[in-house]
């Protein structure tokens, strides 16, 4: 009987439990396999599949859903939280949804994939210390057959392993990421930049010619999961930003 109590409380690894519980659950979500909105096994099930107590499965969800990770609802169940984009002073958009919604027709073309050991300039960009793998992917996102975005991104694959299965020719890194892996945080930079020698080349502009240029980087519970650079056309877009007055 000792033993059962000991085994309730900590792994193999010496690990509380419950928080070995949460890391797996955890990972289930990071990897895609639990995307947001997705319902977590019910406590019962939880049970069965870890063969420990409910006090410690219910202490494993009340931790994910005390980091804003799931959302519990009294009876309905566990689910993964969902962005909450309009929160956000800047939105992240998903670019192949606004063009299909514009009635266009929508493409992209991957330029490169490679995945490797994070470079120290990787790893500023991501915000994270080394050493670390990436998955850097460059594309280009079409409207009308018409180059619209630039796209370098990098991904932290000890956050989201799985998307090294995902096939961007189907659907783009954006798109893959805003449905499959969960956010708290993301960052935007925003300026004007001239089109260098590549960029002017996948944008079909003239070399000089100005872009919008928009950086932002997301992150989980302080985890990097990607930064992306996305240059547009400068002719083609502007920021609107619509607000009133405080009420005196």
């Amino acid at each position: 009987m000792s033993e059962l109590r000991v085994s309730q409380r900590t792994g193999p690894t010496g690990v509380a439990r419950y928080a070995e519980i949460q890391r797996a659950l955890e990972a289930a979500i990071f990897s895609g396999d639990w995307p947001p909105g997705a319902r977590v096994p019910s406590e019962q099930e939880l049970l069965k599949r870890y063969a420990c107590s409910r006090m410690t499965v219910n202490k494993a969800l009340s931790a994910l859903a005390a980091s804003g990770l799931i959302v519990r609802r009294r009876r309905s169940g566990s689910f993964v939280a969902k962005p909450e984009a309009e929160k956000n002073v800047l939105q992240i958009h998903d670019t192949e949804e606004e063009i299909r919604r514009e009635g266009k027709s929508y493409r992209i073309k991957v330029l490169s994939r490679t995945e490797r050991n994070a470079t120290k300039h990787d790893a500023a960009r991501l915000n994270m210390p080394l050493p670390t793998r990436v998955l850097a992917v460059k594309c280009v996102h079409f409207a009308d057959e018409e180059p619209v975005v630039a796209e370098d991104r990098l991904i932290n694959l000890d956050a989201v392993p799985s998307v090294t299965q995902v096939d961007f020719n189907v659907t783009s890194p954006g798109s893959w990421l805003l449905r499959k892996v969960p956010w708290s945080q993301a960052e935007h930079h925003i300026r004007a930049a001239n089109a260098n020698k590549d960029v002017a080349a996948q944008l079909k502009i003239i070399e000089g010619d100005a872009c919008l240029v928009v950086e932002r980087r997301t992150q989980y519970a302080g985890q990097a999961i990607t930064h992306v650079t996305l240059s547009y056309p400068g002719n083609g877009y502007k920021l609107v930003a619509r607000f009133s007055p405080s009420p005196t």
